[in-house]
Protein backbone atom coordinates (compact mmCIF):
# COMPACT_ATOMS: atom_id res chain seq x y z
CA UNK A 1 0.00 0.00 0.00
CA UNK A 2 2.86 2.36 0.80
CA UNK A 3 4.45 1.72 -2.61
CA UNK A 4 1.13 2.30 -4.35
CA UNK A 5 0.61 5.53 -2.45
CA UNK A 6 4.15 6.65 -3.19
CA UNK A 7 3.76 6.02 -6.92
CA UNK A 8 0.41 7.80 -6.96
CA UNK A 9 1.89 10.78 -5.13
CA UNK A 10 4.87 10.85 -7.51
CA UNK A 11 2.57 10.73 -10.53
CA UNK A 12 0.35 13.55 -9.26
CA UNK A 13 3.33 15.65 -8.22
CA UNK A 14 4.88 15.45 -11.69
CA UNK A 15 1.49 16.14 -13.28
CA UNK A 16 1.10 19.24 -11.10
CA UNK A 17 4.49 20.61 -12.21
CA UNK A 18 3.27 20.31 -15.79
CA UNK A 19 -0.01 21.93 -14.74
CA UNK A 20 1.98 24.98 -13.59
CA UNK A 21 3.65 25.19 -17.02
CA UNK A 22 0.23 24.89 -18.67
CA UNK A 23 -1.11 27.74 -16.56
CA UNK A 24 1.75 29.92 -17.78
CA UNK A 25 1.13 28.95 -21.40
CA UNK A 26 -2.57 29.59 -20.93
CA UNK A 27 -1.82 33.21 -20.00
CA UNK A 28 0.21 33.60 -23.19
CA UNK A 29 -1.83 31.61 -25.70
CA UNK A 30 -5.21 30.90 -24.14
CA UNK A 31 -5.83 34.47 -22.99
CA UNK A 32 -3.66 36.60 -25.28
CA UNK A 33 -3.08 34.52 -28.41
CA UNK A 34 0.73 34.54 -28.21
CA UNK A 35 2.05 31.46 -30.05
CA UNK A 36 5.03 30.54 -27.87
CA UNK A 37 6.78 27.33 -28.94
CA UNK A 38 9.84 28.03 -26.82
CA UNK A 39 8.28 26.77 -23.59
CA UNK A 40 11.18 24.42 -22.87
CA UNK A 41 13.64 27.31 -22.87
CA UNK A 42 11.83 29.32 -20.20
CA UNK A 43 11.29 26.22 -18.06
CA UNK A 44 15.02 25.50 -18.32
CA UNK A 45 15.93 29.05 -17.28
CA UNK A 46 13.85 28.70 -14.13
CA UNK A 47 15.21 25.25 -13.30
CA UNK A 48 18.85 26.25 -13.67
CA UNK A 49 18.40 29.58 -11.89
CA UNK A 50 16.92 27.86 -8.85
CA UNK A 51 19.53 25.10 -8.92
CA UNK A 52 22.40 27.59 -9.02
CA UNK A 53 20.91 29.60 -6.18
CA UNK A 54 20.26 26.66 -3.86
CA UNK A 55 23.14 24.24 -4.47
CA UNK A 56 26.55 24.76 -2.83
CA UNK A 57 29.61 25.82 -4.82
CA UNK A 58 31.77 23.02 -6.26
CA UNK A 59 35.35 23.00 -7.64
CA UNK A 60 34.21 22.04 -11.16
CA UNK A 61 31.31 24.47 -11.41
CA UNK A 62 30.97 28.17 -10.68
CA UNK A 63 27.99 29.56 -8.83
CA UNK A 64 26.08 27.81 -6.12
CA UNK A 65 24.95 30.07 -3.31
CA UNK A 66 23.36 27.55 -0.97
CA UNK A 67 20.23 29.66 -0.46
CA UNK A 68 16.90 28.25 0.84
CA UNK A 69 14.56 26.57 -1.63
CA UNK A 70 12.05 29.42 -1.34
CA UNK A 71 14.70 31.89 -2.49
CA UNK A 72 15.52 29.59 -5.39
CA UNK A 73 11.89 29.42 -6.51
CA UNK A 74 11.50 33.20 -6.31
CA UNK A 75 14.76 33.66 -8.21
CA UNK A 76 13.61 31.17 -10.85
CA UNK A 77 10.37 33.07 -11.46
CA UNK A 78 12.23 36.38 -11.64
CA UNK A 79 14.93 35.04 -13.98
CA UNK A 80 12.43 33.47 -16.36
CA UNK A 81 10.17 36.51 -16.15
CA UNK A 82 13.00 38.90 -17.00
CA UNK A 83 14.14 36.65 -19.85
CA UNK A 84 10.56 36.50 -21.15
CA UNK A 85 10.29 40.28 -20.94
CA UNK A 86 13.49 40.77 -22.92
CA UNK A 87 12.50 38.19 -25.53
CA UNK A 88 8.97 39.57 -25.69
CA UNK A 89 10.21 43.12 -26.18
CA UNK A 90 11.76 41.95 -29.44
CA UNK A 91 9.15 39.46 -30.62
CA UNK A 92 5.60 40.23 -29.42
CA UNK A 93 5.00 42.50 -32.41
CA UNK A 94 5.52 39.56 -34.75
CA UNK A 95 2.64 37.63 -36.25
CA UNK A 96 1.80 34.20 -34.88
CA UNK A 97 3.96 32.14 -37.25
CA UNK A 98 6.98 34.44 -36.97
CA UNK A 99 6.60 34.57 -33.20
CA UNK A 100 6.62 30.78 -33.12
CA UNK A 101 9.86 30.66 -35.12
CA UNK A 102 11.49 33.30 -32.91
CA UNK A 103 10.54 31.63 -29.61
CA UNK A 104 11.65 28.23 -30.93
CA UNK A 105 15.01 29.77 -31.76
CA UNK A 106 15.27 31.16 -28.24
CA UNK A 107 14.61 27.70 -26.76
CA UNK A 108 17.31 26.14 -28.94
CA UNK A 109 19.74 28.89 -27.97
CA UNK A 110 19.05 28.32 -24.27
CA UNK A 111 19.69 24.60 -24.61
CA UNK A 112 22.95 25.20 -26.48
CA UNK A 113 24.08 27.57 -23.73
CA UNK A 114 23.28 24.94 -21.10
CA UNK A 115 25.31 22.37 -23.02
CA UNK A 116 28.37 24.55 -23.61
CA UNK A 117 28.65 26.67 -20.44
CA UNK A 118 29.96 23.68 -18.53
CA UNK A 119 31.69 25.76 -15.89
CA UNK A 120 28.34 27.26 -14.88
CA UNK A 121 25.68 24.72 -15.82
CA UNK A 122 27.60 21.47 -15.65
CA UNK A 123 27.28 21.02 -19.41
CA UNK A 124 25.76 17.71 -20.58
CA UNK A 125 26.22 16.29 -17.07
CA UNK A 126 23.75 18.77 -15.60
CA UNK A 127 23.42 19.72 -11.94
CA UNK A 128 22.80 17.13 -9.28
CA UNK A 129 22.18 17.08 -5.55
CA UNK A 130 19.58 19.82 -5.83
CA UNK A 131 17.98 20.19 -2.39
CA UNK A 132 14.53 18.65 -2.16
CA UNK A 133 11.69 20.03 -0.04
CA UNK A 134 11.12 18.19 3.23
CA UNK A 135 14.36 16.24 2.79
CA UNK A 136 14.42 15.58 6.54
CA UNK A 137 11.43 13.25 6.09
CA UNK A 138 13.04 11.23 3.27
CA UNK A 139 13.48 8.25 5.61
CA UNK A 140 9.68 7.96 5.63
CA UNK A 141 8.79 7.60 1.92
CA UNK A 142 5.03 7.92 2.45
CA UNK A 143 5.33 11.11 4.49
CA UNK A 144 7.94 12.56 2.10
CA UNK A 145 5.70 11.94 -0.91
CA UNK A 146 2.62 13.31 0.84
CA UNK A 147 4.36 16.53 1.90
CA UNK A 148 5.75 17.18 -1.58
CA UNK A 149 2.34 16.55 -3.11
CA UNK A 150 0.70 18.90 -0.61
CA UNK A 151 3.24 21.62 -1.42
CA UNK A 152 2.62 21.38 -5.16
CA UNK A 153 -1.14 21.29 -4.62
CA UNK A 154 -0.83 24.51 -2.63
CA UNK A 155 1.27 26.16 -5.36
CA UNK A 156 -1.17 25.14 -8.12
CA UNK A 157 -4.17 26.27 -6.06
CA UNK A 158 -2.56 29.65 -5.32
CA UNK A 159 -1.68 30.19 -8.98
CA UNK A 160 -5.14 29.13 -10.10
CA UNK A 161 -6.92 31.51 -7.73
CA UNK A 162 -4.55 34.37 -8.54
CA UNK A 163 -4.84 33.91 -12.29
CA UNK A 164 -8.61 33.54 -12.15
CA UNK A 165 -8.86 36.83 -10.29
CA UNK A 166 -6.37 38.50 -12.61
CA UNK A 167 -7.94 37.27 -15.84
CA UNK A 168 -11.41 38.35 -14.70
CA UNK A 169 -10.12 41.85 -13.99
CA UNK A 170 -10.12 44.68 -16.55
CA UNK A 171 -6.55 43.66 -17.42
CA UNK A 172 -7.68 40.15 -18.31
CA UNK A 173 -10.58 41.44 -20.38
CA UNK A 174 -8.17 43.59 -22.38
CA UNK A 175 -6.07 40.50 -23.11
CA UNK A 176 -9.08 38.65 -24.48
CA UNK A 177 -10.09 41.72 -26.50
CA UNK A 178 -6.63 41.82 -28.08
CA UNK A 179 -6.83 38.11 -28.83
CA UNK A 180 -10.25 38.39 -30.45
CA UNK A 181 -9.90 41.67 -32.35
CA UNK A 182 -6.70 43.64 -31.93
CA UNK A 183 -7.87 46.43 -34.24
CA UNK A 184 -10.95 47.07 -32.13
CA UNK A 185 -8.87 47.03 -28.94
CA UNK A 186 -6.46 49.58 -30.38
CA UNK A 187 -9.39 51.73 -31.51
CA UNK A 188 -10.50 51.84 -27.87
CA UNK A 189 -7.12 53.24 -26.85
CA UNK A 190 -5.49 50.03 -25.56
CA UNK A 191 -1.77 49.58 -26.12
CA UNK A 192 -1.81 46.04 -27.47
CA UNK A 193 1.98 45.64 -27.51
CA UNK A 194 2.30 46.62 -23.85
CA UNK A 195 -0.41 44.20 -22.73
CA UNK A 196 1.09 41.43 -24.85
CA UNK A 197 4.48 42.02 -23.28
CA UNK A 198 3.01 41.89 -19.78
CA UNK A 199 1.21 38.62 -20.51
CA UNK A 200 4.33 37.11 -22.08
CA UNK A 201 6.46 38.01 -19.06
CA UNK A 202 3.92 36.72 -16.53
CA UNK A 203 3.50 33.45 -18.43
CA UNK A 204 7.27 33.02 -18.68
CA UNK A 205 7.70 33.65 -14.95
CA UNK A 206 5.15 30.93 -14.18
CA UNK A 207 7.00 28.53 -16.50
CA UNK A 208 10.24 29.32 -14.68
CA UNK A 209 8.60 28.56 -11.35
CA UNK A 210 7.47 25.21 -12.76
CA UNK A 211 11.01 24.44 -13.90
CA UNK A 212 12.29 25.12 -10.39
CA UNK A 213 9.58 22.92 -8.86
CA UNK A 214 10.48 20.05 -11.21
CA UNK A 215 14.18 20.40 -10.53
CA UNK A 216 13.80 20.35 -6.77
CA UNK A 217 11.27 17.53 -6.87
CA UNK A 218 13.54 15.26 -8.93
CA UNK A 219 16.85 16.53 -7.53
CA UNK A 220 18.67 16.58 -10.87
CA UNK A 221 18.49 18.61 -14.09
CA UNK A 222 20.29 18.29 -17.43
CA UNK A 223 19.97 20.00 -20.83
CA UNK A 224 18.37 16.90 -22.38
CA UNK A 225 15.36 17.42 -20.10
CA UNK A 226 14.47 20.62 -21.98
CA UNK A 227 14.30 19.50 -25.58
CA UNK A 228 11.46 20.55 -27.94
CA UNK A 229 9.57 17.42 -26.84
CA UNK A 230 8.74 19.22 -23.60
CA UNK A 231 7.10 22.03 -25.55
CA UNK A 232 5.06 19.51 -27.54
CA UNK A 233 3.86 17.83 -24.35
CA UNK A 234 2.76 21.10 -22.76
CA UNK A 235 0.91 22.23 -25.87
CA UNK A 236 -0.85 18.87 -26.07
CA UNK A 237 -1.86 19.24 -22.42
CA UNK A 238 -3.30 22.71 -22.88
CA UNK A 239 -5.19 21.88 -26.07
CA UNK A 240 -6.58 18.64 -24.64
CA UNK A 241 -7.70 20.32 -21.44
CA UNK A 242 -9.13 23.43 -23.03
CA UNK A 243 -7.26 26.54 -24.11
CA UNK A 244 -8.41 29.67 -22.31
CA UNK A 245 -9.63 27.76 -19.25
CA UNK A 246 -7.33 27.46 -16.23
CA UNK A 247 -9.18 24.41 -14.94
CA UNK A 248 -8.80 22.86 -18.37
CA UNK A 249 -5.06 23.53 -18.30
CA UNK A 250 -4.73 21.66 -15.01
CA UNK A 251 -6.96 18.78 -16.12
CA UNK A 252 -5.19 18.47 -19.46
CA UNK A 253 -1.81 18.24 -17.73
CA UNK A 254 -3.02 15.36 -15.55
CA UNK A 255 -4.70 13.49 -18.43
CA UNK A 256 -1.84 13.76 -20.93
CA UNK A 257 0.81 13.05 -18.32
CA UNK A 258 -1.17 9.98 -17.30
CA UNK A 259 -1.30 8.82 -20.91
CA UNK A 260 2.44 9.42 -21.24
CA UNK A 261 3.41 7.74 -17.96
CA UNK A 262 1.13 4.71 -17.96
CA UNK A 263 1.74 3.89 -21.62
CA UNK A 264 5.51 3.60 -21.10
CA UNK A 265 5.64 0.06 -19.62
CA UNK A 266 3.12 -1.37 -22.08
CA UNK A 267 4.81 0.08 -25.16
CA UNK A 268 8.33 -0.75 -23.94
CA UNK A 269 7.29 -4.40 -23.57
CA UNK A 270 6.47 -4.55 -27.29
CA UNK A 271 10.07 -3.86 -28.35
CA UNK A 272 13.39 -5.54 -27.52
CA UNK A 273 15.94 -3.58 -25.45
CA UNK A 274 17.89 -2.48 -28.53
CA UNK A 275 14.79 -0.88 -30.10
CA UNK A 276 13.54 1.29 -27.27
CA UNK A 277 13.91 4.37 -29.46
CA UNK A 278 10.96 3.07 -31.45
CA UNK A 279 9.01 2.68 -28.23
CA UNK A 280 9.66 6.35 -27.37
CA UNK A 281 8.49 7.41 -30.83
CA UNK A 282 5.35 5.31 -30.46
CA UNK A 283 4.53 7.10 -27.19
CA UNK A 284 4.58 10.41 -29.08
CA UNK A 285 2.26 8.94 -31.69
CA UNK A 286 -0.04 7.74 -28.91
CA UNK A 287 -0.29 11.25 -27.48
CA UNK A 288 -1.11 12.58 -30.94
CA UNK A 289 -3.83 9.99 -31.44
CA UNK A 290 -5.24 10.66 -27.98
CA UNK A 291 -5.27 14.40 -28.65
CA UNK A 292 -7.10 13.87 -31.96
CA UNK A 293 -9.66 11.65 -30.23
CA UNK A 294 -10.30 14.28 -27.53
CA UNK A 295 -10.71 17.06 -30.09
CA UNK A 296 -13.08 14.97 -32.21
CA UNK A 297 -15.32 14.44 -29.19
CA UNK A 298 -14.70 17.81 -27.50
CA UNK A 299 -13.47 20.30 -30.14
CA UNK A 300 -12.77 22.96 -27.48
CA UNK A 301 -10.99 20.52 -25.17
CA UNK A 302 -12.21 18.68 -22.10
CA UNK A 303 -13.09 21.97 -20.40
CA UNK A 304 -13.50 24.61 -23.06
CA UNK A 305 -13.29 28.32 -22.42
CA UNK A 306 -16.41 29.86 -20.92
CA UNK A 307 -17.24 32.98 -22.87
CA UNK A 308 -18.92 35.75 -20.91
CA UNK A 309 -20.17 38.92 -22.55
CA UNK A 310 -20.51 40.77 -19.25
CA UNK A 311 -20.74 39.65 -15.66
CA UNK A 312 -23.29 42.43 -15.10
CA UNK A 313 -25.79 40.95 -17.55
CA UNK A 314 -28.23 38.29 -16.34
CA UNK A 315 -27.91 34.83 -17.78
CA UNK A 316 -30.01 34.26 -20.88
CA UNK A 317 -33.13 32.23 -20.19
CA UNK A 318 -33.66 29.21 -22.43
CA UNK A 319 -36.39 29.54 -25.03
CA UNK A 320 -39.54 27.54 -24.37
Amino acid sequence: MIDLFGYGAFFLSMALTYAIICLGLNVQWGQTGLFNVGVAGFVAIGAYASALLTTPDTPDRLGGFGLPIVAGWIGAALAAGIASFLVGALTVRLRADYLAIATFGVAVMVQLCLLNLQGLTGGPFGIGFIPRPFAATATNPALFAALNLALLLAVVAALYLGLERLLRSPWGRVLRAIREDETAARALGKNADRFRLQAFAIGGAIMGLAGAAQGHFIGFIAPENYQPMLTFQVWAMLIAGGSGNNRGAILGAIVVWGLWAFSAPAIAALFPPDQQARAAALRIVLIGVGLCAILLIRPRGLLGETRTVSRHLPKAKPKP
